[in-house]
Parts: C-alpha cells; sequence; structure tokens
C-alpha cells in the first residue's frame, strides 16, 4: 500500500486512537486533530497519542498532533488541504451527556462535521470516512438491525450522529465526495472510555465491589472489540467498495447486560453478588447489529467474540490499572 497522508479527527479518543496507531504502524503519515474535551481522564488520551507516536517511529511513518476543534472551520480546513484522506471520529460522546447539554452536543456533532466535509469537498480528498453509531436505530422494531431498518434515535446523541451519516451521503450525492458512513455498535477493548458500563464492572470486580446494572439487565448489546473496527477502517483507506454507502460494523456476538456482568464477574470473582439500580435515560435497550450490508461490499467479518475479548481486556487492565483505573489512580 502506498503511503498516505491521512487526517485523523477525534485521534486522541479511544477509537481515533486506536485507528491513528494502525496507520502509523503501516507506514502512513498521521495527522491527529483533538481538541482534548475533558470529558473523562486526560490521561488515557495522552497514552493514545504515545502509542500512535511509538507506532510511527518503529515503522517509518510520521504523527503530529494539532490540539483544536472540528468547529474551527480554518484550522480544519488548512489541515484538511495536506492530506488524502480522513477519518472523521471526533464528536462529544455520551448519551448521558447529550440529554444534559444537547445544544454542545449539536454543535461538535453537527456543526462540527459539516465544517470537516466542507473542508473535505474543497480539497477533493480520496475518501472520508465517518464514524456513526448504532444510537441512531432507536427504538427497534425488529431485530437485528439492518440498515433499512426506521433510525428514530432516543437521545440528542442518536440524533447528532444520525445528522453526522446523512450530512456524508448527501455530500457523496450532491458533490461526488467519496464519503462512508460506519455505525459503530458498542465497541470495547484498551483504552476505552472508562465511564463505560465494560470498564464499570470490570473495575468494580478488581477492587472487590458486586457490579451494578442499571435497569434490570436484560439491555442487549453487540459489542465489538477495537481490532476489527480499526481493521475495516485500514481498508478503507484503499478501497472505494463502499463509496456513499452507510454501513453496521458490528459483531453479531449479541448479549446481555446480566450475562456480560456475569462473564466478567466469573472471571474476576466470581463471589461477588450483582446489584442493580435505576435505569438511566436516553439509554437504548436493545442493539443488534445485521452485517451482510459490509460483509457484501467490504468482505467484513468480525474475529473476536464477547468471551475471549472479554479475557484480553481484563488482562491488559490488570496490566495497566496503575494509570487507567480511577479508583488507583485517584487512591
Amino acid at each position: 500500500m502506498a503511503t498516505k497522508r491521512v487526517l485523523i479527527t477525534g485521534g486522541a479518543g479511544f477509537i481515533g486512537g486506536h485507528i491513528a496507531e494502525g496507520l502509523a504502524a503501516g507506514g502512513h503519515d498521521v495527522t491527529v486533530l483533538d481538541n482534548f474535551e475533558p470529558y473523562y481522564d486526560l490521561g488515557i488520551k495522552e497514552h493514545n497519542v504515545d502509542a500512535a507516536k511509538q507506532a510511527a517511529e518503529e515503522n517509518g511513518g510520521t504523527y503530529e498532533l494539532v490540539k483544536a476543534s472540528i468547529t474551527d472551520a480554518e484550522k480544519v480546513a488548512d489541515l484538511v488541504a495536506d492530506v488524502d484522506a480522513l477519518y472523521h471520529q471526533a464528536a462529544q460522546a455520551g448519551v448521558r451527556k447529550s440529554v444534559e447539554e444537547p445544544a454542545k452536543v449539536n454543535s461538535y456533532n453537527v456543526d462540527g462535521t459539516i465544517n470537516v466535509l466542507e473542508a473535505a469537498r474543497k480539497h477533493d480528498i480520496e475518501r472520508a470516512v465517518i464514524a456513526s453509531s448504532s444510537s441512531v436505530y432507536g427504538k427497534p422494531e425488529y431485530l437485528p438491525y439492518d440498515e433499512e431498518h426506521p433510525t428514530t434515535p432516543v437521545s440528542p446523541y442518536g440524533v447528532s450522529k444520525l445528522a453526522t451519516e446523512q450530512y456524508a451521503r448527501v455530500y457523496n450525492e450532491i458533490y461526488g465526495l467519496p464519503t462512508v458512513a460506519l455505525r459503530y455498535f458498542t465497541v470495547y477493548g484498551p483504552r476505552m472510555r472508562p465511564n463505560m458500563a465494560f470498564t464499570n464492572f470490570v473495575s468494580r470486580c478488581l477492587h472487590g465491589e458486586p457490579p451494578v446494572i442499571y435497569g434490570d439487565g436484560s439491555q442487549t448489546r453487540d459489542f465489538t472489540y477495537k481490532d476489527d473496527i480499526v481493521r475495516v477502517n485500514e481498508q478503507l483507506l484503499e478501497d472505494d467498495s463502499a463509496d456513499g454507502e452507510i454501513m453496521n460494523i458490528g459483531s453479531t456476538d449479541n448479549i446481555d447486560i446480566l450475562t456480560l456482568a456475569e462473564i466478567i464477574r466469573d472471571e474476576i470473582d466470581s463471589s461477588l453478588e450483582i446489584e442493580f439500580d435505576e435505569a438511566r435515560t436516553g439509554d437504548a435497550e436493545h442493539t443488534h447489529a445485521d452485517i451482510s450490508k459490509a460483509n457484501e461490499l467490504l468482505g467484513y467479518e468480525p474475529t473476536i467474540d464477547i468471551r475471549e475479548g472479554t479475557r484480553t481486556f481484563i488482562d491488559w487492565y490488570r496490566d495497566n490499572e496503575a494509570w487507567y483505573d480511577p479508583l488507583v489512580r485517584n487512591s
């Protein structure tokens, strides 16, 4: 694969950081734009940056970090002018955050996306890969979700991601910008956000505390390991088979939250009793991906099931607890 100049918005975050690391390891020239929003401990973002820098140094690529926001249209345009392709991962994450501050989420996720797409259109880049989310589906009329399922999001975050992917589609149709929007389904793995249910379960169990489920635990999720997400993003650097499309990228490994808590608990301390608390506003009841479209267009197949991924994550967590776990870091 020829060396590419790539911009990754939100490239110091969890998914963006792993994409940056993977592309840098492939010898590409990576620029990361990230505003370091203090939504969670910024030390985790610093570790993402360090990992990508090291990958670049070891594999002949380059890495540049630019601390700025996608809401700065001029800065975005300057950076896009110098690259071949971009991965738009930047967003104000968090369903509950969006319920509390919908205007802020709209500013980042919708207005910021328009800045990115406008810059990409004007500078005629080769491809823009856009991060969307299973949150666009909302209440299921049937499962698994295919891309024809109605989109009725139940949170401002879901609405903002729906707008993001639809703007990408329109920019492809009207302006001919090669865009691909990927609907991620609950991505997990090393360096993931510490305020996710997955990490909370692991942290509490490692500290001898019972995992806490919000709701009755019957909620279901497709948990998708970060390696599968990175692999399909890397493929799209060269592969134009999905240009103009919106598609699910999930695991098909559907699991209810109670079973997930039990798997994590049993891996760490089977004597712990699971606790329950009130359900949280805006959380989807179920997500389950039909990935046949991604399989048909890109040959996408998930490679890591939830039990293998859980063991891998717990092992990583133990090795990195000192800087990653807030209970250890703040003690």
